[in-house]
């Protein structure tokens, strides 16, 4: 069942994609989130049945040409603030961003690792996984030293665990099992 945040998320998608504006406007909704999230009372204000529409809409239209937005981004808000949805933003730019991500085929991934890797390491890790997973694959690198050595990439929902720490954690299994 789809949510009500996934319908805004597919209409703001297709907008972008038809204007050829996807990664501007990616950036622009995470920009006027974080302003939301930097401001308690502004959210509030924008999400209040006591402020009017036009007062909203006059604050949403601030904000909007504060960050030099674009006016795509000022319409998908007012369309927001008309239906009472302020509330979902912070879902709706998550499925818009995974929305955007299957449209340009792309697949995130998270990986962390024992150790800094070097740009060689990043690149065959990346090809690999686009390999794996037939879509371009985009990658956010963390530090655990934890893993002892090795890496936990995890793409969508799959994991891959090649870290020492799971290794060394089965291989004791393994032994107490005997």
């Amino acid at each position: 069942m789809r949510t009500i945040a996934q319908h805004y998320a597919d209409a703001l998608a297709e907008v972008a994609i038809s204007e050829k504006n996807a990664e501007t406007l990616r950036g622009e909704l995470r920009d006027f989130l974080a302003l939301l999230r930097e401001s308690e009372q502004l959210g509030i204000l924008l999400g209040s049945p006591a402020v009017s529409r036009a007062n909203k809409h006059a604050l949403a239209e601030a904000l909007v040409e504060r960050m030099r937005a674009s006016r795509t981004l000022r319409n998908f808000l007012f369309v927001v603030i008309d239906q009472r949805r302020v509330t979902l933003l912070p879902e709706i730019q998550r499925a818009f961003e995974s929305q955007l991500d299957a449209l340009e085929g792309v697949a995130r991934a998270d990986v962390t690792s024992a150790r800094q890797l070097k740009e060689s390491e990043k690149k065959q890790l990346r090809a690999a996984l686009e390999r794996l997973s037939g879509r371009r694959v985009e990658a956010h690198y963390e530090l655990d030293p934890a893993l002892i050595a090795g890496a936990v990439v995890r793409v969508g929902s799959t994991v891959y665990d090649g870290s020492v720490r799971t290794q060394l954690g089965r291989l004791r299994v393994r032994l107490e099992s005997q």
